[in-house]
């Protein structure tokens, strides 16, 4: 059985677009030039059976709820009342029946305590995470290559056996005559053809192909490998030889790379090292209480 929190924390809905229904009462809209009630936060605003929250206990429900999410509003808020309500109800007839006195229902409401407390401290500890800038800057020397931002152009040329999608009305080809097709397509862009023109007709990556053959902005590690290979060792301007991948022939043309300065990257290594100093600071609370498995009942 799920704790109160627990399941009232999954079904806490993401905000939706307004209804077209009318709203709930307390939602009501607020005729121009009116200024909305605002209730005293000891107004009880939900009663289920003999228990009364008000409006500052429910709050504060919606905002521990919420975990940093924007708080519920009009009918989505009158939503989640209405399910611990409902939530609430069930439980106390629980209670009425003594299955909170059960010794197996102790155990799994103990569970989830641990579990919400392991939750909350590890939150707790990232937001003790900070990241400076000695640690940014090492951080960065030793990735520069993952800040090293490429744009490039390209034509592919698929065949048989690719995921790229066959082009209506057009012929799969064998992996040879997809390499003949992309040399007779360099030979034509080395004698002084319009890149974008010939990628347009002719390359088989439809969403670069509109775009003239442009790939959006890209870093190490975001494309296979031997695109990526020949993307950071062709040099600038000049048309690589056909380029084979599992989708096809590539012909590249690699425009510029240009890295991001530390100021530029800092917010994403930021986010990186807060990742691995939460991840460590929690293997050390871990470690801290050994853990012992009997081999003989578990297994090694």
């Amino acid at each position: 059985m799920l704790s109160t929190l627990a399941v009232a924390q999954q079904q806490l809905p993401t905000p939706q677009p307004a209804s077209p229904k009318p709203a709930p009462i307390l939602e009501a809209p607020t005729p121009p030039g009116v200024t909305p009630i605002s209730l005293p936060p000891e107004t009880i605003v939900l009663t289920i059976g003999t228990e009364k929250i008000t409006k500052a206990q429910f709050e504060e429900l919606l905002a521990a709820l919420a975990q940093g999410r924007p708080l519920p509003t009009g009918a989505d808020k009158r939503r989640v009342a209405t399910q611990l309500g409902e939530l609430h109800a069930v439980a106390q007839e629980a209670r009425k029946r003594k299955i909170d006195q059960n010794e197996v229902t102790k155990k799994l409401v103990a569970l989830q305590t641990d579990q919400v407390l392991a939750s909350e401290l590890q939150k707790q500890v990232a937001s003790e995470v900070k990241v400076d800038d000695a640690a940014a800057q090492t951080y960065y020397d030793s990735h520069k290559a993952q800040y090293e931002q490429v744009k490039a152009l390209h034509i592919l040329i698929r065949f048989k056996g690719s995921s790229v999608p066959l082009k209506p009305n057009e012929k799969d080809l064998t992996e040879a005559e997809a390499l003949a097709k992309a040399e007779e397509i360099r030979k034509k862009l080395a004698d002084g053809g319009d890149f974008a023109a010939i990628a347009k007709a002719e390359s088989d990556d439809t969403g670069t192909a509109a775009n003239g053959g442009a790939l959006p902005p890209f870093s190490k590690g975001q494309m296979v490998k031997e695109f990526e290979d020949a993307v950071y060792n062709q040099p600038i301007g000049e048309l690589s030889q056909p380029v084979k991948t599992k989708y096809g022939y590539h012909i590249i043309k690699v425009q510029e790379r240009k890295e991001k300065t530390l100021e530029q990257a800092r917010a994403d290594i930021d986010k990186q090292l807060k990742q691995q100093m939460l991840r460590e600071a929690m293997d050390r609370i871990e470690k801290e209480t050994p853990v012992t498995l009997d081999e003989a009942y578990f297994g090694k």
